[in-house]
């Protein structure tokens, strides 16, 4: 007769023979550590997307802490559809997806070449038609006043990176493209005749420069000829200014930015003087204006946005490479990080072109565009 020895757990058959201790049943459901663990990954980029997606920067009691984490939204979009394909509870990885597909809606503009952000011909002459009725004021109305049938206008912008970029290539690259302006950042004595030396001044004998060390400088270099520009009001780096006067007769504003990166992370004075440093940035007027440098700002940072809706458009991005990183870390040309350098042009300009290039001894990429000017 069969029995079951209930202190021991062991069968007995017959004549009390032993036989082997039942097995333990099999758990039928994952580690509850490791479900918790892929429900915090999937709720924190669910929180991420949301977070973006209201523009939480803008709010200055967070601000300190996502000014710094929104500069990595596309890691963090690739991030999320990558926890969307790996994650093993259904639920985590779609939420997960939820998050990628939010993330990816913010950045595919990015992505799309638009031929032209102006109304017109942007690649034969035109006439323009004489204005008529009250000046326009808004941006959208600047966007759409007039066709964008002046002369193209090619502009390059470089970090020297405290003036250790390496001037030949600098100024290689600013004859290959056939820069008409070239603006510079972090441009210190040593660095400007490393560049005058390298052939820039006979390159570009227009110059606007407020050489120093530690970062603080920078300049505009031109093809032609250079005069007083808009008054920038002082901040922590300069932002050289200058009007630059075409051979056609039209005048462009130009304005070398470089403003104070958001950082140490987690700091709202920080944060504070990075957002003073871009509202301080003019806006379009009569006079077509461009800005480049290094703004240490993405498009998804709220305060950059909001310098675009004055009137300006990123060049980058209307040409289809606004994911292009411009930072990374040095050296051996490892993969950029952040896409903070950027060349704005005055929405009433159509973009043709945009490219980044490596700047050797830079921890910066060169961003060039080339546009065509309002008539």
């Amino acid at each position: 007769m069969a029995g079951l020895d209930a202190g021991l757990g062991v069968y007995r058959h017959g004549a009390g023979v032993p036989v082997a201790r039942a097995p333990a049943a099999a758990c039928d459901h994952e580690p509850m550590l490791s479900r918790r663990l892929e429900w915090t990954l999937a709720g924190g980029l669910a929180g991420w997307a949301a977070a973006r997606l209201v523009a939480a920067d803008r709010f200055r009691w967070v601000g300190a802490g996502a000014v710094p984490l929104f500069s990595f939204t596309p890691h963090a979009a690739a991030g999320a559809w990558a926890g969307a394909l790996l994650l093993r509870s259904r639920g985590a990885a779609a939420t997960a997806a939820v998050a990628g597909t939010a993330l990816t809606a913010t950045l595919a503009p990015r992505l799309l070449p638009r031929s032209g952000l102006a109304l017109g011909c942007p690649h034969a002459p035109c006439r323009a038609e004489p204005a008529r009725g009250p000046v326009l004021r808004s941006a959208r109305e600047r966007r759409f006043a007039a066709p964008a049938c002046g002369p193209v206008l090619r502009v390059l912008t470089a970090n020297l990176r405290l003036g250790r970029a390496v001037a030949g290539p600098v100024v290689e690259l600013a004859r290959r493209t056939g820069a008409d302006v070239l603006f510079v950042q972090e441009l210190t004595h040593d660095a400007a005749a490393r560049l005058d030396k390298a052939g820039l001044t006979e390159l570009m004998p227009g110059q606007v420069t407020q050489t120093a060390d530690g970062g603080r400088g920078g300049g505009i270099y031109a093809r032609y000829p250079l005069a007083p520009g808009l008054a920038v009001a002082p901040t922590g780096l300069p932002h050289p200014a200058a009007r630059l006067d075409l051979p056609s007769g039209q005048s462009v504003q130009m304005v070398c930015v470089h403003s104070l990166p958001p950082r140490p992370a987690w700091s709202p004075r920080a944060v504070s003087n990075w957002r003073r440093d871009l509202s301080v940035l003019p806006a379009p007027g009569d006079v077509p204006v461009v800005l480049a440098g290094d703004f240490n700002a993405t498009l998804d940072h709220a305060q950059f946005r909001g310098l675009l809706r004055r009137g300006y458009a990123d060049a980058a991005s209307a040409a289809g490479q606004g994911l292009l990183p411009t930072w990374g870390p040095v050296p051996h040309g490892r993969p950029g990080l952040l896409a903070i350098d950027h060349v704005l042009v005055d929405s009433r300009c159509a973009v043709q072109a945009c490219s980044v290039h490596p700047l050797p001894g830079s921890d910066h990429r060169a961003v060039y565009a080339e546009f065509r000017l309002p008539q």
